[in-house]
């Protein structure tokens, strides 16, 4: 889960508490710090990337405002307990967020740096989040390894040194998201891009090659180019509530516009989906976009 952006199971016992400071982890060194203002909410980072935002004491308090937009497009899925994978975990912000607004949620985490996520267990109390589990595992692995037709969201948002793999973003990857996912099922998915949307329209191809219905939620002035930023991306082989997700994005603290239907066909162009045969990854954040975190 990676930030790039101008916002910021229940088992075992409680940890004594979180201690801030710096962790090696796989994918360089994470740090773990208090937020001056909420005293029980910590910000993780990894190599000066921020990655996770976690209030112990409310977990629907999704401070990045990307995460705050997957929390939306959640929010508004069908009602009920959801079965959940998601690729990419860090602090799991959004798995928690799952837990404590569809309680009795069943949901699956695949992170590929087990000390990080030992990190998270011992320090931000990953255990005590009811019905969800860690596995220590790649993405196309782990969603490759899981039955047909047995989850209702799966949510791409893996980073490896502030870049998307350019594994997830295949179309071979997606089909495999689309064979997990039910027939009334949603992948979304968090991806970076910089000026000319180069990345996001050869992803949204990728995407339209396997689902019907698309929704991307992204600041204006990230789609106009003028700067770095997350673009969240909702697939479905339904229609997605567009109505409804404008009009809570339009309202949120940090707005954004919402692209569908023709505005999203024009956005991608004709840009290629992305195959297993020339994989791409997500550009890398600018020096001065990474220094901010």
């Amino acid at each position: 889960m990676t930030a790039v952006s101008h916002s910021r199971s229940g088992r075992g016992r409680a940890p004594a508490g979180p201690k801030p400071g710096t962790y090696p982890v796989r994918f360089g060194t994470a740090e773990l710090l208090r937020d001056a203002d909420r005293p029980n909410a910590w910000m993780l980072s990894v190599g000066g990337v921020a990655q996770s935002y976690v209030d112990l004491d409310d977990p629907t308090n999704l401070e990045f405002d990307y995460v705050r937009r997957l929390g939306d497009l959640v929010d508004f899925l069908p009602a009920g307990p959801l079965d959940a994978l998601h690729i990419g975990g860090a602090g799991c912000s959004l798995p928690r967020y799952v837990a404590a607004t569809r309680p009795g949620s069943r949901q699956l985490v695949f992170d590929a740096d087990e000390p990080l996520i030992d990190l998270v267990r011992e320090q931000l109390e990953l255990r005590r989040v009811p019905k969800l589990r860690v596995r220590i595992e790649g993405g196309r692995e782990g969603v490759r390894s899981r039955p047909d037709a047995s989850a209702d969201l799966v949510v791409v948002d893996a980073f490896e040194r502030a870049t998307l793999a350019g594994g997830l973003a295949t179309v071979e990857f997606v089909a495999d998201v689309a064979r997990v996912l039910r027939p009334t099922g949603t992948m979304l998915a968090n991806i970076t891009d910089g000026p000319g949307l180069l990345f996001a329209r050869r992803f949204l191809a990728t995407l339209a090659a396997v689902y019907p219905h698309l929704v991307l939620l992204a600041e204006p002035s990230v789609l106009r180019g003028r700067r770095f930023g997350n673009l969240v991306v909702a697939a479905s082989r339904l229609e997605l509530p567009t109505a409804d997700l404008t009009r809570r994005a339009a309202s949120s603290p940090y707005p954004a516009r919402v692209l569908h239907g023709t505005e999203l066909r024009q956005l991608r162009g004709k840009a290629e989906p992305v195959t297993d045969a020339e994989p791409l990854a997500s550009p890398t954040p600018p020096e001065d976009v990474l220094g901010i975190f």
